[in-house]
């Protein structure tokens, strides 16, 4: 029972802080607007202010640890990729465009065999 307790405890202050990181973020953007007649240099460092303290406090809740390590593993899985070197995507990108084109002209095609069949068949051309 005292686990549960520990665990909810937990999990009301890190809504109290997510809260707060929500209302940072937001007290930087509303600022800015507040304080037109200011420096529109002040007013971005506020913005800025706002995100980096927002930021900052929710990295301190469970589910900003949960997210730094999604990125970690993402990074780890990046770092996996096989990128193709920059003559296999060039040749990628042509054989792309070539079949592009051809099914370009293929389909134009048959779309003209279409409209003239159609037109013999309803007696509408000539």
């Amino acid at each position: 029972m005292n686990a549960n307790t520990e665990t909810s405890g937990a999990s009301a202050l890190d809504v109290i802080k997510m809260v707060l990181a929500a209302a940072l973020l937001l007290g930087g953007i509303v600022g800015y607007y507040y304080f037109a007649d200011a420096s529109i240099v002040l007013r971005a460092a506020g913005v800025v202010f706002g995100i980096a303290l927002g930021i900052v406090v929710f990295a301190t809740t469970e589910r900003g640890h949960e997210l730094w390590g999604f990125i970690q593993t993402s990074r780890v899985e990046l770092r996996k990729i096989v990128w193709p070197t920059r003559p296999e995507t060039l040749q990628t990108t042509l054989a792309v465009i070539v079949f592009t084109l051809i099914l370009g002209i293929f389909f134009w095609i048959l779309d003209k065999g279409l409209v003239w069949a159609t037109r013999l068949l309803t007696g509408q051309g000539g």
